[in-house]
């Protein structure tokens, strides 16, 4: 062989793209604060969102998958990887499925870090953020978890979602945007070559169809906790300026949470989960209600 053909094939070798895993993980700190992934499809939350920066051009994601920002995808602190999420913006009525492939944002008050296709998509400009609902496909995203290897699933509860009917459209892409072909993962390292194997985990090519519904913007707010014990709420609320408890749920299983705001800007609202938690809170978030 010559000494070219050894050099190509060295670099192929070095491009050679690894296989996209299906990830929970273990806890990790990020931006100051520590997060716990775990498994879940059926969470909503509400939030807000920013655009997710990746260093670098095809970089990997926390699942080995590699990040484009051509593409409607987006960063979770603790969903498994991969998953779809519907994100919508609940300041214009805009909602997109994006498939979430990475760990973020390094923001703890972001619930959520968008690709620049999704953010754009969804009508958040370039350097800002937006009130936002991330609710689990929970279809898309099993089909994801199903198709992981079988030493990584672990068994699924089976549970029905409600669907709500909105009007759709499907926009133009924005100048400069392009499609990328779904990638399929090579098969395991070492399964036998005659026996059929559990692929990893498939890139389901997702519709880039907006869905149009009301602006539903709300209060933005910062959560301390949710405990069942009402005493034990007040201490939680007296750690945190401007707390107050809220009791909600039916009589016989009430529960409190913690909540400060609303807060009229943004701003306002990072300060007050900043001092949250500096105070030592650390599972406080910022939501919309």
């Amino acid at each position: 062989m010559t000494r070219i053909a050894l050099l190509l094939l060295a670099l192929l070798g070095g491009c050679a793209t690894p296989p996209a895993r299906y990830v929970v993980g273990d806890p990790y700190r990020m931006g100051g604060t520590w997060s716990y992934p775990r498994e879940d499809f059926s969470s909503v939350e509400t939030g807000l969102a920013t655009r997710h920066a990746v260093p670098g051009w095809n970089a990997r994601t926390a699942n080995g998958e590699a990040w484009s920002d051509s593409r409607a995808l987006a960063a979770h602190r603790t969903l498994q990887l991969p998953a779809v999420v519907a994100v919508t913006n609940l300041q214009n009525g805009r909602t997109l499925l994006v498939r979430v492939n990475d760990r973020g944002p390094v923001n703890p008050g972001r619930v959520i870090g968008l690709s620049d296709r999704a953010a754009t998509l969804l009508g958040i400009p370039a350097g800002g953020v937006a009130q936002v609902r991330v609710a689990v496909d929970q279809e898309r995203s099993r089909a994801l978890a199903e198709s992981a290897p079988a030493a990584e699933r672990p068994p699924l509860p089976i549970e029905a979602a409600p669907r709500a009917a909105v009007a759709a459209e499907s926009l133009d892409a924005p100048p400069g945007a392009r499609s990328a072909a779904p990638a399929r993962a090579p098969a395991p390292a070492g399964a036998p070559a005659a026996m059929p194997v559990a692929a990893p985990p498939r890139d389901i090519p997702l519709p880039e169809t907006v869905a149009q519904d009301a602006p539903r913007p709300g209060r933005i707010l910062v959560e301390a906790g949710t405990l069942s014990r009402p005493e034990a709420a007040a201490r939680l609320a007296a750690r945190v300026p401007g707390a107050r408890v809220e009791a909600f749920g039916p009589a016989r299983d009430q529960q409190f949470r913690v909540r400060a705001g609303p807060f009229d800007t943004v701003a306002a609202a990072d300060a007050a989960l900043e001092r949250t938690l500096a105070a030592g809170v650390s599972g406080a978030r910022i939501l919309v209600d």
